[in-house]
């Protein structure tokens, strides 16, 4: 198999990073494509949501810009390369699907996750809480999704959904009754990290969740700006709760 615009994108970075190439690309670092390779990575994620394939390839381009680029930055400082890095997904991959390369048996999904999850354990000895690993650059949501996952998995779970109902319910009042800011953004917390574990329990994306909520209260609001017939600040709460379920009903529609 020949991947030729593969390698040409490696070859056009390289020439970017070089004396003769682009001043901007020259001055990059891990740490200043940072904020890049995240908002990028959201973007994908975005035309994922919004099926939109002609987006998404060209977003997956810009994503793996991001990977190109650190690999490049990576061999100018003697780390590793392209295709260390290549190497060791592949080797990675192989390993971990021993059912497929190897000679495991497995019946479900369930054995799969098992099989990889130990695998991985074995991988990394250095690990020695079942905490450790969680990327302290995702979002907060993803990692409380993340935290509670891990501590299921030991058996720290709740009994039912009911008691997570109450848990949350506990939560939300123990903020209505927090007195200083520092309490309130403490119960705020504990009342979202509930939340969280409500959406793992229904086998839901916390992230994922939020985000379609984000996007519908957009459509909603513009929607809103749309058929006002007056400046938004000027409207009073009855105008405003007219628009909001005017704005409901006609975004509905679109789906």
């Amino acid at each position: 198999m020949n991947y030729p615009n593969l390698e040409r994108l490696i070859e056009i970075i390289d020439i970017l990073r070089s004396e003769n190439g682009c001043k901007w690309d020259r001055e990059q670092t891990h740490q200043t494509l940072t904020r890049n390779m995240l908002e990028e990575a959201y973007e994908a994620v975005d035309a994922i949501n919004d099926n939109d394939m002609k987006h998404l390839q060209e977003e997956l381009g810009d994503v793996l810009l991001q990977v190109v680029l650190h690999a490049q930055i990576a061999k100018e400082e003697n780390a590793f390369t392209i295709d260390d890095v290549a190497k060791g997904i592949s080797d990675k991959l192989v390993h971990r699907h021993p059912h497929v390369f190897g000679d495991v048996k497995v019946e479900s999904t369930e054995e799969i996750l098992d099989n990889w999850e130990k695998l991985k354990k074995a991988e990394k000895p250095h690990r020695t809480s079942i905490m450790d690993g969680i990327s302290k650059a995702q979002s907060a949501l993803m990692s409380a999704q993340k935290i509670s996952k891990k501590a299921v998995k030991v058996g720290f779970e709740w009994p039912n959904e009911k008691s997570l109902y109450e848990c949350v319910q506990s939560e939300i009042k123990e903020f209505s009754e927090a007195q200083s800011q520092e309490d309130k953004e403490e119960e705020l917390g504990d009342i979202l990290f509930a939340v969280v574990n409500l959406a793992r329990w229904n086998k839901i994306d916390a992230e994922q969740a939020l985000l379609k909520a984000n996007k519908k209260f957009i459509e909603r609001f513009c929607t809103m700006e749309e058929t006002a017939n007056k400046e938004l600040d000027q409207l009073s709460l009855e105008e405003w709760d007219r628009l909001w379920k005017n704005a409901k009903i006609k975004t509905k529609q679109k789906i």
